[in-house]
């Protein structure tokens, strides 16, 4: 399935990882929210958390250009260290509806979220990110 991105830490523009992996790489990029999640710190790059009622975790939706989706879909599994199917997985991808800042409809969109096995220690050790956006808190 074809889905954009809801990216909300090293992905988003003017991050290092933006650079690296979505630049000339995207058809559009646009201010979103997703709702009921929080955000951790972790080394140099944030987890989200799934929290129902929680908050929300600013970002942007960026659909991909049509030639470079399949390609890069795999790059960014490998960036987060997601393995589908196994709960040791740094980051899982999900479906989740994110709402677009413009005009408040809502996008279905993939989301690297915490694993089960990290958010597990995050919620009981980690240090949540106080607000809803991560840019900046280096």
């Amino acid at each position: 399935m074809t889905l954009p991105f809801f990216v909300y830490g090293t992905l988003r523009p003017g991050e290092v990882n933006h650079r690296l992996f979505l630049h000339g790489r995207t058809r559009s990029e646009e201010p979103a929210r997703l709702a009921d999640t929080v955000l951790y710190e972790g080394p140099g790059y944030p987890y989200a958390v799934e929290e129902p009622g929680g908050g929300e975790v600013r970002g942007e939706l960026v659909t991909a250009l049509p030639r470079a989706y399949g390609a890069l879909l795999a790059e960014l599994d490998r960036l987060e260290e997601y393995a589908p199917g196994d709960p040791r997985s740094l980051y899982v991808r999900v479906e989740r509806d994110v709402v677009r800042d413009a005009d408040g409809a809502g996008v279905r969109a993939w989301v690297y979220i915490a694993g089960p096995d990290a958010a597990k220690r995050l919620r009981d050790a980690g240090r949540r990110v106080a607000g809803t956006e991560w840019r900046g808190r280096r």
